[in-house]
């Protein structure tokens, strides 16, 4: 059961990114545990448990939904229109993150921000977020799994993590 607590949430948010309904996401979640729970005398713990539990899931989701497709395609993706100056430096600086408990405690009422931020991502930079910063999988994992450069893994990870402080920004700015 604290498997499933702890991993259930990302497992279909990151199974919705290649398929076209939240039922569909399910039923491939729903085989991914089957497909765990079978495969649990052939685990050797040579990869971490969540990298093994994740490539059963993309495995899964790309034969439901994408045909077997294995590039997350990373052109295009950019921080965000007058984010940066042409010399790289920021137009302007994000806001400083809380540093005392009270503000903390504020900052958790952001959390409903932060996950429509991530669900509103596209589905390549979205994977990825989900995928590091949710799961906590290492860049080369998230490469490996998705079948994608490191450079393409960081491009789409910088994207989405700049959309999500986007969102964040103009919450705070926002009151």
């Amino acid at each position: 059961m604290t498997l499933a607590r702890r991993h259930h949430a990302t497992l279909a948010g990151v199974a919705a990114t290649y398929l076209p309904s939240p039922a569909a996401a399910a039923v491939v979640v729903q085989n991914t545990w089957l497909g765990m729970l079978s495969g649990l005398d052939d685990y050797d713990g040579r990869v971490p448990f969540r990298s093994w539990l994740f490539e059963i899931l993309v495995h899964r989701a790309r034969s439901a939904g994408e045909g077997g497709r294995r590039a997350v395609p990373a052109a295009g993706y950019t921080a965000g229109p007058g984010r940066f100056r042409a010399d790289g430096s920021w137009v302007l600086l994000p806001l400083p993150w809380p540093e005392d408990a009270g503000e903390r405690l504020c900052a958790a009422a952001a959390r409903p921000a932060i996950w429509a931020a991530i669900d509103a991502l596209p589905p390549g930079p979205r994977r990825v977020v989900l995928l590091r910063d949710v799961a906590g999988l290492l860049g080369h994992e998230v490469s490996e799994l998705l079948a994608i450069s490191d450079a393409s893994q960081r491009a789409l990870l910088h994207h989405g993590r700049s959309r999500i402080c986007q969102a964040l920004d103009q919450l705070v700015r926002e009151g």
